[in-house]
Order: C-alpha cells, then structure tokens, then sequence
C-alpha cells in the first residue's frame, strides 16, 4: 500500500521520519505540498506524528486513477466556501450568533437538519433578498484549492455535483462559476423583494444529497466505487457514506468517523493527491 502524505508546508525531516516509521521503500513527489511513500507498512506511530507536525495521511492503493472515477459531488458550506451562507445572511438581521448556534448544532448532529433549517429560516424574516447578493459579493470565498480541485476533475473527465443544505441563490452562482454539471439546493421563498422566513420545494437534507448521488450515479451507468463525495458536517454522513471515496474536509467529528479520508491541513486541490496521474 502506498501512503500519501500532504501539507502546506511538510518540514522534509518530519517527511523522512514519516517514511521511516512505514518502512517506504521510496518516496515520490506528487505536487509540492504532496508526496507517496511507497510501499509502505501501518504502524502505530503515524496519526500522532502527522498530527504534530500539521500532515493529512491517507492509504491509498497504487494504480486508482482520477480517471477511473466518473462521479465527485460536494456539499458547498465550508466545504466548497469559507463560510456557513445562512450565518452570514443572518448577520444582516443582527442574528448571525442566534442562527450560527443552531448551524453548529445540526452540524455536529445534534438537532435534525430540517428542524434547524426551518428555525434558522424563520429567523431571516423580512430581509431583503438585496442581502443575498451582498454575502454573496461582500463574504463568499472559494476555499483553497477548490479552483485547481475542479479543474482537475475537468480534465479527468469526472462530472461534478454541487449540493447544499443551503440554498439555491449561491449554488446557481457557483455552478456557473466553476462550472459544475449538476446544482442543487434549498429555495428561499421571497415575496415582494423580502424573504418570508420560508423555504420552497423539497428540503435538501441529508437524505436527500445521498438520493442525487446516487440517482446521478445510475444515470451514468457508475458503481459505487466510481464515485468521490466530500463535505464536513452530520448532513453530509448519507452522501459520503453512498460514495465509494468520502472525504471529511476539515469537518466536525461525526463526519470525520464516516470518511474514507480526512483533510484537515490542505485545501481542497489536496483530493487530487489521492488519486495517480
């Protein structure tokens, strides 16, 4: 098994002792933040070594390619972007700790997500929709790494799918901007230029983001194992768990325990490293 080792700025000491510990046979560099140990033996020493000295660490076998995937999907709120959107519109109501509170809780899996949806909501009540473009302009930045992730993909020729818990404002602009195959999200109902403190249409929750994996993935004719899926909180458990590859990036432990992998000092461009050229 080949061991890949990545991080913004991997000490080449911390790297060498890494691939002593795993008896690597070589070490081969991948991109400059990225590197595999070939060969490479479990030992009991990896996970608190990486952790001090800031390493994501994954098995991979040797020979999956990107291109034998046909299939990434990913949840946007701070997995795709920086922030939680509903926090931040909140914020506009002068509610943002009230709304980010209950945001926290559903991440960690404490609360249902469509009880915590409709609460959150219910709270925008009487905001302009004119708030919605300014997070979008004013907060919203793509996560590290998430350009060079999807071109990638691009060029793997792996359709994408962006899905949220969010809503459907922000996953139409980023579709668009990163081009994304696929985009779905919840619908804030807005009368006369205000939010209502509702939402349209089905609920994208949990349940829901495995059921477009999976109905996308049938459509393609894909197996399990040709699909990546990525996300960081309780509602992305279902969709990560229906993927063949899960990744927990930068995520809440609940995530973390369902994952195939974890990434929590890299950006995103970091998924590409899993995978041979």
């Amino acid at each position: 098994m080949n061991l890949v080792a990545q991080g913004e700025d991997i000490d080449n000491l911390a790297l060498k002792t890494l691939a002593k510990l795993v008896h690597a046979s070589a070490i081969e560099q991948i991109t400059p933040s990225a590197f595999r140990l070939l060969g490479a033996d479990p030992a009991t020493d990896i996970a608190p070594h990486c952790r001090a000295h800031d390493i994501d660490w994954a098995w991979v076998p040797p020979g999956r390619r990107l291109s034998d995937m046909g299939l990434f999907v990913t949840d946007m709120d701070s997995t795709l972007i920086n922030i939680e959107c509903i926090d931040e519109i909140a914020d506009m109501q002068g509610l943002k700790r009230e709304v980010a509170a209950i945001t926290e809780s559903a991440m960690r899996g404490e609360i249902d997500f469509r009880e915590s949806l409709n609460r959150r909501v219910a709270l925008l009540a009487g905001l302009p929709e004119s708030a919605l473009g300014r997070v979008y302009e004013e907060r919203l930045q793509l996560n590290p790494g998430a350009e060079a992730l999807m071109r990638g993909l691009r060029d793997a020729g792996v359709r994408t799918v962006l899905v949220s818990g969010g809503f459907t404002y922000f996953t139409e602009r980023l579709q668009q901007r990163l081009a994304f195959d696929y985009a779905y999200a919840n619908q804030l109902e807005v009368v006369d230029g205000r939010l209502t403190g509702k939402v349209t249409g089905p609920v994208v929750d949990g349940e829901a983001k495995a059921a477009h994996l999976c109905r996308i993935r049938d459509e393609l004719s894909l197996a399990p194992q040709q699909v990546i899926a990525a996300g960081d909180g309780a509602n992305d458990k279902l969709m990560l768990e229906a993927a063949g590859v899960g990744i927990a990036y930068h995520a809440k432990p609940v995530l973390r325990e369902a994952a195939d992998y974890r990434l929590d000092f890299v950006g995103l461009d970091g998924i590409l490293a899993l995978f041979a050229s």
